[in-house]
């Protein structure tokens, strides 16, 4: 790697972790928001998701500057790839943060909605997912990543319960069908962050060891669930 491009590396890599770090805040605030009904705490990530835009966009020149000017190859180019690939994944989940804050003003106070239709689970599974995939990124942690991967069920079984009980209420007091339509939305905002996660978790599989995982993973956590119905040894993580 020539000094030019090594530097304009690691400008790079500052500009997607400076970002790993704002989305990570947008999301916490976002969540925080919805569970303590904040008013102004959802304004607040609604108004800072332009700032999150232009880093995207800025990042993204940088990217395609660096392949037009320095024509990088092998691991160089895969980096490149990668960070362009997790600056469209972390600008997704900005998005689904702000989703969030929108459905809390919507909803306006705790009391609008049946107090059994709680996010707890929710939250701290998702919050731990997307905390473990950028940490995952900074220190290049295959196992970590596939940590990760491996998590997305619990979140995705949590949304298609929500789906369920959501649906079964609406179909007894279709008067709710407006607030139900809102927590569904809610629901599927935190899934779709846990899968941007994985996301980011495959990219840096991909960085670390030039395999394409997002196919692969699926068979594995199919092969994992049934090790752990049948009391098994955890199967360990495909290598390629």
């Amino acid at each position: 790697m020539s000094v030019h491009l090594q530097r304009e590396m690691e400008k790079l890599q500052e500009l997607v972790l400076r970002l790993c770090g704002t989305v990570e805040d947008q999301v916490s605030r976002a969540l925080r928001a919805f569970e303590q009904q904040d008013e102004q705490g959802a304004r607040q990530v609604i108004a800072a998701d332009e700032d999150v835009d232009q880093a995207e966009v800025r990042l993204e020149e940088e990217a395609l500057k660096m392949l037009a000017l320095y024509q990088p190859v092998a691991i160089d180019l895969r980096r490149i790839v990668a960070f362009i690939k997790i600056n469209s994944d972390l600008e997704r989940i900005a998005d689904y943060a702000v989703n969030v804050a929108k459905r809390q003003l919507e909803l306006g106070g705790r009391a609008s909605y049946p107090a059994e239709f709680q996010f707890a689970d929710m939250v701290t599974a998702v919050n731990r997912q997307l905390r473990r995939s950028v940490a995952a990124l900074v220190q290049l942690d295959s196992d970590m990543a596939w940590d990760v991967i491996l998590q997305d069920e619990p979140i995705d079984k949590l949304n298609r319960d929500m789906a369920r009980r959501a649906e079964a209420r609406l179909r007894s007091e279709p008067d709710l069908a407006p607030t139900m339509l809102q927590i569904y939305s809610v629901s599927r905002s935190l899934e779709r962050i846990g899968d941007h996660a994985v996301n980011i978790a495959e990219d840096v599989l991909y960085l670390i060891t030039g395999q394409i995982v997002r196919h692969t993973h699926k068979a594995w956590r199919k092969a994992q669930r049934a090790a752990l119905a049948a009391g098994t040894d955890p199967i360990p993580p495909p290598t390629s």
